[in-house]
């Protein structure tokens, strides 16, 4: 797969059309007599599958635009597999090796530590502390690897049966490969500026996400101390590596595993009863299914306390606290384009209007802001909390 960087795109344009240009023209020469649509397989008839047209003509050449360079290509290609092909062994930017003070290549690895602190600055004010969930984003750890919990199913109707736990499905107990983790976070994340973090950054990231997920490396627990680069992570085995069926990871022959995923499709008790329902399909009392919220699943509960209390150290407010963990993701960013904190002329330029009016636009939202920047806050304490990037502008 290709990615390209926003930052160049005047300089990859050519490039680009090459590939999308090579990815059309191989779907355009397809002729296979079947389609998949929403996990149903239909038959293909007088050129259509169901109400869509399928392109059947044959395309031998094309010439557009001119071949890419080994440098532009290394930009866009960042995809890992769980071989680990597409691993970094060394740090880089856009697509050339970076060299130390040396001037040898800089190696890409990352501590647990420094993952922390990462975490706590660029993804905890959508993910929560420890991973544990935050509003409206997903849970990334439960404190444990154990698969047990997806057997689990929430029985029919759920509420009669207080017991039953829905399965826990976290990096350490449902990703089969660690790859899928590597690649994501360095593709998409942090959210207000993806494809921002090193190889080196994302090697701690990950390192930080696996030990509060409980993963061992080769049998070795992960403390603070632990540095992960390419060669340990090709050792790593998560806990539901053989959890899913059909089998598409098929480095040997790729071709397998789309095999294995059209033999799965091709019968349709895999995925159903094999036949249609839209209305009435339950009879009798319709269930009710019991959502449970796993924020709380924790036992002792999970601490929110970062630091160690320094003598004399200044006491943090509330609404800095709140600053860092719902608004620094945007207001600490100058590619957001939201006023950064700090920043005495933006901030003025803001407050001409007004703080009553700075308080109603946050409160009710304003431009791609929405309403108190989507957290769920009293009106008091988010003024609170306004007040705050006010006085550190001045």
């Amino acid at each position: 797969m290709f990615t390209l960087e926003n930052i160049t795109l005047k300089k990859t344009l050519v490039s680009l059309s090459i590939i999308a240009t090579s990815l059309l023209t191989t779907a355009c020469a397809s002729n296979n007599s079947r389609s998949v649509d929403g996990a149903v397989k239909y038959e293909v008839k007088d050129g259509k599958y169901t109400s869509y047209h399928v392109n059947t003509q044959k395309v031998e050449k094309y010439n557009h635009g001119r071949t890419p360079t080994k440098t532009e290509i290394a930009a866009w290609n960042i995809d890992v597999m769980p071989d680990g092909t597409g691993l970094p062994e060394f740090d880089t930017k856009n697509g050339k090796i970076v060299l130390d003070e040396d001037g040898n290549p800089k190696k890409a690895e990352g501590s647990v530590e420094w993952g922390n602190e990462l975490y706590d600055s660029q993804c905890a004010m959508c993910h929560g502390e420890f991973g544990t969930g935050g509003k409206g984003y997903p849970t990334l750890s439960a404190g444990t690897s154990s698969t047990d919990s997806l057997k689990n199913q929430l029985l029919n109707p759920a509420d009669k049966n207080p017991g039953v736990e829905p399965p826990v499905k976290t990096i350490g107990t449902y990703w089969p490969y660690a790859s899928t983790l590597f690649w994501y976070i360095q593709d998409a994340m942090p959210f207000p500026h993806p494809k921002s973090l090193s190889n080196s950054e994302t090697y701690a990231l990950v390192a930080y996400l696996l030990m509060e997920n409980g993963i061992e490396i080769d049998g070795e627990e992960l403390d603070e101390e632990y540095v992960l680069d390419r060669e340990n992570f090709l050792k790593i085995k998560m806990p539901n590596k053989d959890g899913f069926y059909p089998n598409v990871d098929t480095p040997e022959d790729p071709k397998k595993g789309v095999e294995n995923m059209k033999a799965f499709l091709s019968d349709s008790k895999n995925y159903g009863a094999g036949t249609r329902c839209m209305t009435d399909c339950i009879k009798g009392e319709v269930p009710v299914l019991r959502i449970k919220n796993e924020l709380n699943d924790f036992e002792p509960p999970a601490s929110t306390e970062r630091s160690w209390k320094v003598a004399g150290a200044k006491e943090v407010t509330q609404a800095e606290k709140d600053y860092q963990t719902y608004c620094a993701a945007c207001h600490a960013n100058d590619a957001i384009g939201a006023p950064v904190v700090g920043n005495k002329d933006a901030w003025e330029a803001v407050l001409a209007k007004g703080k009553d009016a700075v308080y109603a636009n946050g409160i009710n939202g304003i431009n791609a802001m929405p309403p108190k920047g989507g957290v769920d806050l009293s009106d008091a304490d988010f003024k609170k909390i306004v007040d705050f990037m006010i006085n550190s502008s001045k």
